[in-house]
């Protein structure tokens, strides 16, 4: 006699499964090409039942962010006040390695969560960075600890947004041997260390083409990708809203575009300033100058897409993903020959730890362009990698 099957019991921990789930999706996708159907196929469930613990998707992405940043306060609120900051700063890497796949949803925090929302998690993530700070200042009195307290935890955070394949102990070794560099780095000591580069000039708008590029990144910024109509964009440069399809088929391409035409930009900038560069050191750092010029300078592009281009098409975000494998290739060779020990894979992260010690360290200095500021984020970048 056959036995019958067992009926299907409801895990008691389904709602923490959506949330893993939808934090991997929102992760991979951005939170606008997310849907909840992929978020339940992912948990196993029904999209109907998935509503059953969340009414929409902003529902469940702020849940998600929520749940991401308690568990770095959680994982702090287990290190005792008199740890080493190495004992602070190795919890919050591992809590992020370990989330890796469910933790890239922060660089949209700030767009898409509504401004109570926005308020509620900016608080929690203060808590973090104060204590960070207030650590930083104890064990390494130099100055600017805010700064290096910020730039440490881009360093690891930085691993969220990118997915090179490495071990989890190992990048986490990484990852905190680079932020505890950063917070040891001085960043008012490198003067006149990172104004020494020239960026190509950005092109005249002269045609109807350019106009809306250089019209559009600045209202992607300001009100996000999803709210800017191409009737708002065509009204910034005089056009009637049909008009824009003569130029662009979306305003997809026109995102595209403009991050093709600024990732051109940064290449030519790289060849002229490594231009006639031997020594591998000299090299990283005339790459760390080129790159922290460029932020400054396109800030609201690269605001934007950090944020944005996640969310765009296949066939668009593929020539973006090879010009950006290129330019942190250019890095990972340069690097290698400064630290031989160095593997392939090692350096990849640390590449992108640097990167990340500009977005966060750029941030707290509200992106104010001035040489000091230039020399202190190069500093504290090449500090993250090791040189």
């Amino acid at each position: 006699m056959t036995a019958e099957p067992a009926a299907a019991v409801r895990p008691r921990n389904r709602k923490q499964l959506i949330v893993e789930a939808a934090g991997r999706v929102f992760s991979q996708h951005g939170y606008h090409a997310a849907s909840m159907e992929e978020i339940a196929a992912n948990v196993g469930i029904t999209a109907a039942a998935l509503y059953r613990h969340f009414p929409n998707k902003y529902a469940l992405f702020a849940e998600c962010a929520n749940v991401m940043v308690d568990r770095l306060v959680a994982a702090l609120g287990d290190v005792p006040p008199e740890a080493p900051l190495t004992d602070v700063l190795a919890a919050l890497t591992q809590v992020t390695v370990t989330h890796r796949a469910s933790s890239g949803l922060y660089r949209w925090e700030a767009r898409y969560l509504n401004r109570e929302d926005r308020r509620v998690l900016r608080t929690k993530f203060a808590l973090i960075v104060g204590r960070v700070t207030d650590v930083v200042r104890r064990d390494h009195p130099l100055p600017d600890e805010h700064l290096r307290a910020a730039a440490a935890l881009g360093a690891i955070g930085s691993l969220t947004m990118h997915r090179t394949s490495i071990a989890q102990r190992r990048v986490e070794e990484v990852l905190l041997a680079s932020a505890m560099r950063v917070v040891g780095t001085d960043p008012t000591a490198a003067t006149g260390s990172a104004h020494f580069v020239e960026l190509p000039t950005q092109p005249v708008a002269r045609t109807r083409r350019s106009e809306i590029l250089a019209a559009a990144i600045p209202l992607f910024e300001q009100d996000g990708f999803v709210n800017v109509t191409n009737s708002k964009i065509a009204e910034a440069v005089g056009l009637v809203p049909s008009a824009i399809y003569r130029y662009f088929p979306g305003k997809a391409d026109i995102l595209a575009s403009a991050c093709l035409q600024a990732a051109a930009l940064l290449n030519q900038a790289v060849e002229q300033n490594l231009r006639g560069v031997d020594d591998p050191h000299e090299a990283v750092a005339a790459l760390a100058a080129t790159y922290v010029a460029y932020s400054f300078e396109h800030t609201a592009l690269t605001s934007v897409a950090n944020a944005e281009l996640i969310g765009l098409p296949a066939n668009l975000q593929r020539p973006l993903v090879i010009a950006q494998r290129e330019h942190i290739l250019v890095w990972e060779q340069q690097l290698r020959l400064a630290r031989p020990e160095l593997d392939s894979r090692q350096a990849r992260v640390l590449v992108h730890a640097g990167l990340g010690v500009v977005v966060e360290a750029g941030r707290r200095l509200r992106w104010q362009d001035n040489p000091a500021n230039r020399d202190a984020v190069a500093a504290l970048l090449m500090g993250a990698l090791g040189l």
